[in-house]
């Protein structure tokens, strides 16, 4: 068990947040929110034992333990190959193992008493009941996961780049089991397939997992609990980050009313304590009002936080219909081909989502769309377009002696200083941060400095990679609303699918080398990529039993295959209405049961708590089981309806 009580810290006689008490329960999956520099790292260290608090106390059960993930790990190095870094997880295991291999050998040599053969008996069924026997099948699953062939599992750490060594220490981290395993930002380094395996894997992860992640969709999708540090405080709400939104929303209008109602009262009796002040028949009520006020608990005036910032990127000069064009573009990397023979174009007012999973070529096909990658084939610009490309490389072009607003100025000569002001402030500078020397930036902060100049040069095509990968949850929907009402056109990378399902119209994806278009949102993609592998599926099986049926037919329509088609198609509109009102009324009880988890005497009792928290999860396995299903007999329908 852990816990904190009246948790406080002190930096620079500034509090990040003081009188943070919490106990944290087994099985728990927390999202840890806030502004970046509300204090989530600092409290995930105090946590961890690697800072200590200014006030309070952290309670830890004995022979607890905990992992925390963090970018600090990048300093970590090692010659071995990857499996082996990842298998030191099993350090205790691998001790005990290591103990039944010199036993074994005092047998074979004969040396051995009866207190070793009982010595061996205990150690190889307590090897066997802690999961020993299992050590190869989880390590490469994890890795697996995580998206490491596997050729790649005995290549060296050291050869590999920084994210992918993230990953590494990731796999580590889970394959430890511990506890409490706390993640701080852990999708940064990931592709979007293995952040869904990161989802499904926390989903079963026994212990207390604490994350902390830009990610909406990944905290929506793994966390049962919010815990928000925001003006000082630790703000608990039981349920998602969808819920926690509402909730917030909700609590605000409470706390609002509440001082709103408060100070109207004040105000009466100040109002009857001046008017009768010194007229001696009301002296006693007037003594009797001024004790009340002075005893009055004040409720707090509400705390705005700078939350209503807001950008727009203007566009210079309109383009051409025709933005951009690739034709028969082929490109290779010795013998790897990344496309080959493939042709794209890019229209005015598209809104275009490049997705995939990493080594696929993202991040190279958009670096061919900007100009600045060789390839066979031809690139071809439109007429009046002004295209300005945001990629981690661009932080080099940063001029080291400037201040972040001399940087940004340079680009936007026709803004006022409190206009840059404004949009650094959505890039998460504020107030004296601006004046900081682009020289003494961290890399992220010089990532966040180069993306606000990309947005401020009034280009009419932006092509950004990665956008999002240095700003918090806030500074993301900043970006997102001032996106949504760009003028211009956009490719962008990214995995962050919040993002993603916001601010894209149009899908670009590679398969067979080839750039593949799905016109419409995330979301949208998804569910249509979903449905079209689960009907492929079904088509392989079925394939040739039909193939065969089709040949005999020879073409000509068959009465009873006619019939048979008819009766399908009306028992799957059957079938589609029942799986409907299914949802309806599973997506009812689901909110039912977040209702259920929100009141304080279910909260406040484990043991009810974690019976609902169960109840709901299956009521979301059943959800996900009876969409997936709607999905397929949806696309059934409509294919046998266009076959008709």
């Amino acid at each position: 068990m852990l816990s904190i009580e009246n948790l406080g810290v002190e930096f620079g006689g500034k509090w990040l947040f003081r009188e943070a008490t919490y106990q944290f329960l087994p099985g728990e999956r927390i999202g840890l929110i806030g502004r970046n520099g509300a204090g989530k790292s600092t409290l995930l260290k105090i946590l961890a034992e690697e800072l200590s608090p200014s006030e309070g106390n952290v309670h830890k059960a004995g022979g607890y333990t905990v992992a925390y993930f963090n970018q600090d790990l990048l300093s970590y190095q090692s010659e071995q190959p990857i499996a082996e870094v990842a298998r030191e997880a099993f350090a205790p295991l691998l001790a005990l193992k290591a103990e039944i291999d010199g036993l074994l050998k005092k047998m074979e040599a004969g040396t051995a008493g009866e207190a070793e053969w009982n010595q061996l008996a205990a150690k190889q069924a307590e090897f066997e009941n802690r999961g020993g026997n299992l050590i190869e099948a989880k390590l490469h699953s994890v890795l697996d996961g995580l998206g490491f062939r596997k050729e790649e599992h005995h290549k060296p750490y050291h050869t590999f780049s920084g994210g992918w060594r993230m990953r590494v220490l990731l796999a580590k981290m889970l394959l430890m089991q511990p506890n409490i395993l706390m993640l701080d930002e852990p999708t940064n380094h990931l592709d979007l397939p293995s952040i869904q395996w990161l989802e499904s894997y926390l989903k079963t992860f026994p212990g207390t997992c604490i994350v902390v992640s830009h990610d909406r969709f990944f905290i929506d999708r793994i966390a049962q609990k919010i815990i928000e540090i925001t003006l000082r405080r630790l703000h608990v709400y039981g349920g998602n980050y969808s819920y926690y939104l509402k909730e917030k929303a909700l609590r605000a209008e409470q706390h609002q009313r509440a001082y709103e109602n408060q100070q109207k009262h004040i105000a009466e009796q100040e109002r009857f304590i001046n008017r009768f002040r010194y007229k001696a028949s009301k002296a006693r009520q007037v003594q009797s009002k001024i004790k009340m006020l002075e005893k009055l608990e004040k409720v707090e005036p509400p705390e705005e936080e700078h939350t209503s910032l807001k950008i727009r990127f203007e566009v210079k000069v309109t383009s051409g219909k025709e933005v951009l064009t690739l034709k028969n573009a082929h490109k290779a990397y010795g013998e790897k081909v990344i496309l080959t023979q493939t042709s794209a174009s890019v229209m005015r007012g598209n809104k275009i989502a490049l997705i995939g999973a990493n080594g696929l070529g993202k991040s190279t096909l958009l670096r061919i769309l900007a100009g600045t990658e060789p390839f066979e084939g031809e690139r071809k610009v439109g007429h009046n377009v002004i295209e300005t490309f945001f990629a981690q490389h661009q932080l080099e072009a940063l001029n080291l002696d400037n201040n972040i607003l001399e940087e940004v100025s340079g680009i936007s000569s026709n803004k006022t200083e409190g206009e840059l002001r404004n949009v650094l402030g959505c890039f998460m500078f504020s107030g004296d941060e601006v004046e900081k020397k682009i020289r003494v930036l961290s890399g992220g902060e010089k990532s966040r400095v180069a993306l606000a100049k990309t947005l401020l040069s009034e280009a009419n095509l932006l092509l950004l990679d990665e956008p999002t990968n240095h700003l918090d949850i806030q500074s993301i929907q900043i970006l997102v609303e001032a996106l949504q009402a760009y003028q211009g056109t956009y490719v962008l990378v990214s995995h962050d699918r919040f993002f993603l399902e916001q601010v894209a119209n149009k899908i670009w994806y590679i398969e067979d080398k080839k750039i593949k278009e799905y016109p419409g949102t995330y979301l949208e993609f998804e569910r249509w990529k979903s449905a079209q592998e689960s009907t492929e599926a079904n088509n392989i099986s079925q394939g040739s039993a039909s193939i065969q049926e089709s040949e005999n037919e020879n073409g000509k329509a068959d009465y009873r295959e006619q019939k048979r088609l008819k009766n399908r198609i009306k028992k799957l509109g059957s079938m589609q209405e029942e799986l409907e009102n299914q949802i309806e009324d599973l997506e009812a009880e689901k909110q039912l049961l977040e209702l259920k988890m929100s009141q304080p005497e279910i909260a406040s009792d484990y043991a009810q708590l974690k019976q609902v928290q169960q109840q709901l999860e299956a009521v979301d396995e059943h959800i996900a089981s009876a969409t997936a299903r709607w999905e397929e007999v949806v696309m059934e329908l409509e294919e046998l309806q266009a076959g008709a």
